[in-house]
């Protein structure tokens, strides 16, 4: 019942978000900045709240790390073989990135806390930054390198300094390990506001999703739809039980690796000189995917 609900919640929003752009309530302009306060606000609040009063040790692992850095290489070598007879680079290099470069943030972490409550939350969040510390790198390197962009590399791994999520888990894992008192009514606040995180998501997704799509137009993203919000979170079950995962980090990041394609890929892509239509194609395609897919993992970690 729990996860028919969870369903339900997030059809409501995704809905209500394309709605509101339907009737040029969410337009452009504000879907930007409810997007803002999303990634600037709400999933800071929550990264943080998960992580400060929680042991390093409850955090982060050995079998987290590997794991995680196997699933992700894994899934973008197979990305490279699946993908290599797309005769088009800039097609070719967005199906590749698009494969393993998971939506974390806006739908993967407000789910977890969501459904498995507060410590799984935690390890979500430290998947979300080493993900993300390894997909932007990895993501820009593969647009620059088939794409023959000119792009500075090291100029977009300078931005990833300033990231929100990255610097709200490095502030988490500073008071957790330094033992700083946080004063509990900003503990309070913080929480109020994290409840935003995954609503305000979904209402920035449904605002962006294209429902005119055809059948025949989506038959290209056949191949990331599969690898991106199936063999993902297959496989990060497979590596994780090979190596131990307690269940409560396992059942995180296994529905981490189950989040669709993320929108900042659209944005590299655009940057980058990939092939920007099928992006947010893809990315659409797999979001309405990992409805299904995403409500299966948490009925069956949750």
């Amino acid at each position: 019942m729990a996860v028919l609900e969870q369903l339900g919640f997030m059809l409501v929003f995704l809905a209500v978000g394309a709605a509101a752009r339907g009737v040029s309530l969410l337009t452009e302009r504000r879907t930007k900045t409810l997007t803002a306060v999303a990634f600037y606000v709400a999933l800071p609040a929550l990264i943080f709240t998960s992580t400060f009063d929680r042991p390093l040790r409850e955090l982060i692992s050995p079998a987290l790390l590997v794991g995680l850095w196997i699933v992700i290489g894994a899934t973008a070598a197979v990305g490279w073989v699946v993908h290599r007879r797309r005769a088009n680079d800039a097609r070719r290099s967005v199906a590749i990135v698009q494969s393993y470069h998971g939506n974390m943030g806006f739908l993967g972490l407000p789910l977890v806390a969501a459904t498995l409550g507060g410590e799984a939350t935690a390890v979500a969040s430290v998947v979300l930054g080493l993900g993300a510390l390894t997909h932007v790198p990895a993501t820009v390197f593969t647009l620059i390198r088939i794409n023959d962009s000119d792009a500075s590399l090291s100029g977009e791994l300078r931005a990833l300094a300033t990231n929100p999520v990255l610097i709200s888990l490095a502030a988490g894992i500073t008071a957790s390990v330094g033992g700083l008192g946080v004063p509990a009514v900003a503990i309070a606040g913080l929480d109020a506001v994290s409840t935003f995180a995954l609503p305000l998501a979904l209402l920035c997704v449904g605002a962006k999703l294209d429902t005119g799509l055809s059948l025949s137009a989506l038959r290209p993203a056949t191949g990331v739809v599969l690898l991106k919000v199936v063999w993902m979170p297959v496989l990060g079950w497979a590596v994780f039980s090979a190596l131990s995962l307690g269940p409560t980090a396992l059942s995180a990041a296994v529905i981490m690796f189950g989040s669709p394609t993320a929108v900042s890929t659209y944005v590299y892509t655009s940057e980058l000189g990939g092939d920007a239509a099928f992006a947010s194609m893809n990315v659409v395609v797999t979001t309405v995917a990992s409805l299904g897919t995403l409500s299966g993992l948490v009925w069956l970690f949750g």
